[in-house]
């Protein structure tokens, strides 16, 4: 499995979980999908071999999946998953069919005798039916089946955070991941292309009407990540130096698409600069065209934006900025780093995906349009905040926060950029952070801890008040003569973050607490000084 942190402060634990409210709001089923019982940490996986047949004119799978793993703690039973709509025909290890009990989608494997610690081991677990038809992938996980505009077939499948197992049988938790990668073999009917994750291998004709088609993956791969991608494809080949660029698109979309993915170089040097280089480099980068609207798949992103500009042809920041680039292209291919290389442990710490790749998007802008147009279009993402509930969800019942993630996720980088107020440090913290945590599995801990030493700053009470809290800090102000008194209003009782306010050409740091200070200025006026409520994400309020 990837390098995993599994520290949990006491503030954490007693903040956020509390057993009586699990199991008032919680069933078994998120417990069995989101939680590591001793079946589920007692084996390491190494490798998965997929290889199934899918039927369009049915809409089903049926085929193995080869699961190769490492026993950590000696053990007779393992936790694998798959849903329950999905037959399972057999799990098979050397040579013997294994006996296993399902409880909703998880499936306990029984072996004969104790597997040691340090062993290696490989079964072939065995599986068909109908999976799940997405209402509206990607944000209601499964299968989507359509036709292009010639008739053929169009098949994709998206399932973050409704879990892998929804397709195939496989370890549904992003605290492991195959370290050996994983082989996609999936055949489809003949006169159409199967397009996965990783390299292509090649294809073979089985005569009996099916095509399958081989493709490696030589990293760790979350397991939602793990995919299909089925049409009439034309493949355009593209290169940059050192990475391998390959679209996959529709037959009837060739043309627009060879213009349209220009920008791709572009964010690639734009990201490789402030990132790190690519992450999944061996494995190559792919843009494949879906019947819904995009997804994160790792070296294959899922694009489904129509060509347009935007998002679906929209700016979501409201400030005309948004408009100069593809959105899904940007923040699908952000999360490379973001997501894939870089992985929470548990899906209530996604913001450590969703708000680091919302922020790669105003990265991008600032590369290609400068401090500004990024600072405009950052800005403009606050509309979408909704401080419903915190971003950070509840830990072990597969559970997500609130959407927040996103745009406040990001609107707290770039807070924490000027809390740094030295681009230079900011950038190499960026940068060392991605690098640093590459290909590993962490927690929101391990990213306050980074930012903490990085920066030689206490920033844990800004952490704790924009991610547990769904509270917005208040900067009250008011004018009295040449003082200028301030506090915060509306935050927790250590909240110690500063704030720029700028007077006479000049920049001045403050430091504001819940106690009202006053600083003196000479000649000071409700006009002559503003607040940087653009560069620190909180609300201005004056005060009587």
């Amino acid at each position: 499995m990837k390098n995993s942190f599994y520290k949990r402060s006491l503030f954490f634990v007693f903040a956020l979980i509390s057993v009586s409210k699990i199991n008032a709001q919680f069933t078994r089923r998120d417990s069995l999908q989101g939680g590591l019982r001793i079946e589920r940490t007692c084996y390491d996986v190494k490798r998965y071999d997929l290889n199934i047949t899918i039927n369009p004119e049915q809409k089903s799978i049926n085929g193995f999946n080869d699961i190769s793993f490492e026993v950590m703690v000696p053990t007779q039973k393992i936790q694998l998953d798959l849903f329950d709509n999905m037959s399972i025909d057999s799990i098979v290890w050397n040579g013997k069919k294994l006996k296993y009990n399902r409880d909703n989608d998880a499936v306990f494997v029984d072996f004969p005798e104790r597997l040691t610690s340090k062993s290696n081991h490989k079964l072939k677990f065995y599986y068909s039916g109908n999976p799940k038809i997405a209402r509206n992938a990607p944000w209601d996980g499964g299968f989507v089946f359509k036709k292009d505009s010639n008739g053929k077939d169009f098949i994709g499948v998206a399932v973050q955070g409704t879990g892998a197992s929804l397709w195939y049988p496989v370890k549904d938790s992003q605290t492991d991941e195959p370290d050996n990668g994983a082989s996609i073999k999936v055949a489809v009917p003949n006169g159409l292309m199967n397009v996965s994750n990783g390299r292509f291998l090649g294809s073979q004709d089985l005569k009996n009407g099916y095509t399958r088609w081989d493709w490696e993956v030589k990293n760790p791969i979350n397991n939602y990540t793990i995919t299909v991608n089925i049409a009439d494809y034309v493949h355009i080949q593209d290169k940059m130096p050192d990475l391998d660029l390959d679209y996959y698109v529709l037959r009837e979309n060739e043309t627009k698409a060879r213009e349209h993915f220009a920008e791709v170089k572009p964010m690639m040097e734009c990201f490789q600069s402030k990132f790190g280089r690519y992450p999944f480099w061996e494995d190559g980068y792919k843009l494949v065209e879906t019947p819904y609207l995009g997804m994160e798949h790792q070296s294959a992103v899922a694009y489904g934006n129509k060509y347009k500009k935007g998002y679906m042809g929209f700016d979501l920041s409201g400030t005309g900025v948004g408009m100069f680039f593809d959105y899904i292209t940007i923040h699908e291919t952000g999360h490379e780093w973001f997501g894939n290389s870089i992985t929470s442990t548990d899906i209530a710490d996604m913001w450590i995906h969703e708000g680091f790749t919302t922020y790669s998007e105003t990265v991008f802008i600032e590369c290609i349009k400068g401090y500004d147009d990024a600072m405009k279009y950052v800005n403009g993402q606050a509309k979408n905040i909704k401080n419903d509930r915190p971003i950070i969800g509840q830990y072990g019942v597969n559970n997500e926060g609130s959407g927040d993630m996103y745009y406040k996720g990001s609107l707290l980088l770039n807070t924490l950029r000027h809390i740094i107020a030295d681009d230079e440090k900011w950038w190499s913290m960026l940068y060392n952070y991605s690098e640093t945590f590459k290909k590993k599995i962490i927690t929101s801990d391990t990213v306050i801890d980074y930012f903490n030493k990085a920066s030689g700053m206490d920033l844990t009470p800004v952490f704790r008040q924009y991610l547990y809290t769904n509270q917005m800090p208040i900067f009250v102000y008011k004018v009295k003569g040449d003082n200028l008194y301030y506090y915060w209003e509306n935050v927790i009782e250590d909240f110690n973050m500063p704030i720029d306010i700028g007077f006479e050409d000049k920049k001045i740091r403050l430091y504001p607490t819940l106690k009202e200070q006053k600083i003196k200025l000479k000649k000071l006026n409700k006009k002559s000084f503003q607040i940087y409520d653009n560069q620190f994400f909180v609300r201005i309020q004056e005060g009587n």
